[in-house]
């Protein structure tokens, strides 16, 4: 059975002293929260992740960065490497979400080369796939999903892809984001993410077999505690990426509850 996770994406949200006053108010929210039942995590700005781990010692929620390079070091003005973030604690990266495709350029190929780096250095990638509304409306919703993933899988299980890489296949984790409701306070009914979501594991299985079981896809648009039980009642929905919804300590710890409820029902 897959573990039901709640990813939060502050996004460029929260000073280190904002980051660390979250984390004291979290953790008397936490105090009877069960971690077996749900993975809790926070993905935090890049200042803010030094010493957040630490911060977070004893609880059951880790830290994760939003974005990474995918080369070990180099002349990349700007950028973040895999060993950097590992020094500090960090066990996740979300990859390829929707803001840095459309403002950073980031490319489906750029995307599946750091979801591999991510995976050789050990972390977990929580690759992000969605359309925007002139695509939805299009009717290109899902071959455009299907495609982003494909992209990633095809890369991952190329001929000459590192041996260590079948191994680790397990660790990946997939996010379902319509560009169109991030943000926007719209939200994909159960049913129309559900069918994606669906997709995207039809999709996985073709490019991985029976390693596509293990593999937890989350919703992410507009979630919150209030409707995220009905998307996590879907047998393939494993969990959301959330924005606003994670950026006030009450809110998260309600996100990890519904997921905790949800697993027991």
């Amino acid at each position: 059975m897959r573990t039901p996770l709640i990813a939060g994406n502050w996004k460029m949200y929260k000073t280190r002293k904002e980051a660390f006053a979250f984390v004291d108010a979290l953790k008397d929210l936490l105090a009877t929260f069960d971690p077996k039942r749900v993975e809790g995590w926070i993905c935090a700005p890049y200042l803010a992740l030094v010493g957040l781990p630490e911060a977070l010692a004893g609880t059951s929620v880790r830290v994760g960065a939003q974005n990474v390079h995918q080369d070990k070091e180099g002349a990349h003005t700007g950028e973040v490497s895999l060993a950097m973030l590992s020094e500090v604690g960090v066990e996740a990266v979300i990859l390829g979400h929707s803001e840095r495709r459309a403002d950073c350029g980031e490319t489906d190929r750029a995307v599946a080369e750091k979801t591999e780096a991510v995976l050789l250095a050990g972390l977990t990638p929580i690759v992000c796939v969605g359309e925007t509304l002139e695509q939805r409306e299009g009717g290109q919703t899902a071959a455009l999903i299907a495609a982003q993933v494909s992209a990633v899988v095809e890369h991952l299980t190329r001929a000459d892809a590192p041996e260590e890489l079948a191994s680790k296949l397990a660790r990946l984790v997939f996010a379902y984001e319509p560009i169109w409701a991030i943000g926007t306070g719209k939200t994909a009914s159960v049913a129309d993410a559900s069918t994606v979501i669906t997709g995207i594991r039809a999709t996985l299985t073709r490019g991985l077999g029976s390693r596509a079981e293990a593999v937890r896809i989350l919703y992410g648009g507009s979630v919150k505690p209030d409707n995220l039980g009905a998307f996590l009642a879907e047998r393939d929905i494993d969990g959301a990426l959330v924005g606003g919804a994670s950026l006030a300590p009450d809110s998260f710890a309600a996100l990890l509850t519904v997921a905790v409820e949800a697993s027991a029902s």
